[in-house]
């Protein structure tokens, strides 16, 4: 998986070169950029950010613990099959056994009792699986609403969504849960906010750590080191040359 945008150079005079980026995992980029203005400068600034804030302000860390550990318990089903998928047994009992315990000791997960017995969350998506097959990733896409994804990720996603408990969910509930989940995900993000508003290109500083964490999903924890950026710098220089 490469995280790096190829280079196209266009010269209009020897003394003038025009750089052209393109990044060949984002074909789509005119659209993603529209998707993305509208995410971020309307939804999220008019509409998301000030729940979150009102969210993070006023209800006590330990309720918001709670829902992101209930959260996060949902998904252990769903990671001991992924992790079984990419013969990772280890992994795949660690979260047989942490749903187990959650659910029980730790009142419907709202409590994280298996971490206190020393069983680490780590928790695979489908994607995941499908990347470890050797599936590529697909076309960049921005979502509405949901943000940053891959055509392959999408398709984990929904199989994630084929798994206990996600299939005996009504449409509510799930809605729910969704809910949920992005108000808990989106307040952890605050901090952030600050860079992502002075970087120079807010669309590529989020596609990029994106990409970044979907690595770090995959290897876990240990990707590939990527070209840095002294030697990218070499090679912009030799092809102005």
């Amino acid at each position: 998986m490469s995280f790096l945008p190829s280079l196209s150079f266009a010269v209009e005079s020897q003394s003038t070169p025009e750089v052209e980026y393109i990044d060949e995992r984002d074909p789509w980029e005119g659209v993603n950029r529209s998707i993305w203005y509208f995410n971020y400068q309307i939804l999220d600034k008019k509409l998301f950010r000030p729940v979150v804030y009102f969210y993070a302000d006023y209800v006590p860390e330990g309720a918001r613990n709670g829902l992101d550990n209930f959260l996060h318990n949902l998904e252990e089903p769903s990671s001991a099959v992924n992790n079984l998928l990419q013969g990772k047994g280890g992994w795949a009992a660690n979260a047989t056994g942490r749903f187990l315990i959650n659910s029980t000791l730790g009142v419907v997960g709202i409590f994280d009792v298996a971490s206190n017995m020393g069983l680490e969350r780590k928790q695979d998506e489908f994607g995941e699986v499908l990347a470890t097959w050797g599936v590529p990733d697909g076309p960049y896409l921005m979502l509405p609403v949901l943000g940053p994804s891959t055509i392959r990720d999408e398709v984990g996603d929904y199989v994630d969504g084929l798994y206990f408990p996600y299939a005996n969910f009504t449409f509510w509930q799930s809605a729910a849960r969704w809910a949920l989940d992005g108000l808990s995900t989106r307040s952890k993000l605050i901090g952030q906010e600050a860079i992502l508003d002075n970087s120079l290109d807010p669309y590529s500083f989020v596609k990029e750590g994106y990409y970044q964490y979907v690595a770090y999903s995959i290897y876990d924890g240990n990707p590939p080191i990527q070209e840095d950026d002294e030697e990218l710098l070499e090679e912009y220089l030799d092809e102005l040359d």
